[in-house]
């Protein structure tokens, strides 16, 4: 049997790249989605964003639902870029949006799988930021 030497390299081992990998593959998935989703708030080409929001919404903010809709899309596209420019931040920022999603839809009362789903992106946000260095320097 070979020593653990052909187990490690001189600065790290390979026990430490699965985690270096989960890293880069979570800021790369919550900077790249939240943009793509953030910018077709103002094109509807994905979908008709304003059937997500609860009536209630437009009755608290005083705007059309398409208006609101603006401006989720710039809250996303700014998550987006806080992810991939300081990830610790950007993740949680992401990881308390994606609750607000998820308390929209069960307050509107369907879409409980995309709730549920939103769920788990909730979680892999939260992932993130545990796997996030401290510095974005580091990252």
């Amino acid at each position: 049997m070979k020593s653990s030497s052909v187990l490690t390299t001189p600065s790290r081992s390979l026990a430490s790249e699965p985690g270096r990998q989960a890293f880069l593959l979570l800021r790369t998935v919550f900077t790249v989605a939240p943009v793509i989703f953030g910018l077709d708030k103002f094109t509807n080409l994905l979908a008709d964003w304003t059937m997500y929001l609860v009536p209630v919404a437009t009755a608290v903010v005083p705007l059309p639902a398409q208006t609101i809709m603006y401006i989720v899309g710039v809250v996303e596209v700014v998550a987006g870029i806080a992810v991939a420019l300081r990830p610790r931040f950007g993740s949680m920022l992401v990881a308390v949006w994606l609750l607000g999603i998820i308390i929209n839809l069960l307050l509107l009362g369907s879409f409980f799988d995309v709730a549920l789903r939103d769920f788990g992106l909730l979680v892999a946000a939260l992932a993130l930021n545990r796997l996030s260095p401290r510095s974005s320097r580091k990252a």
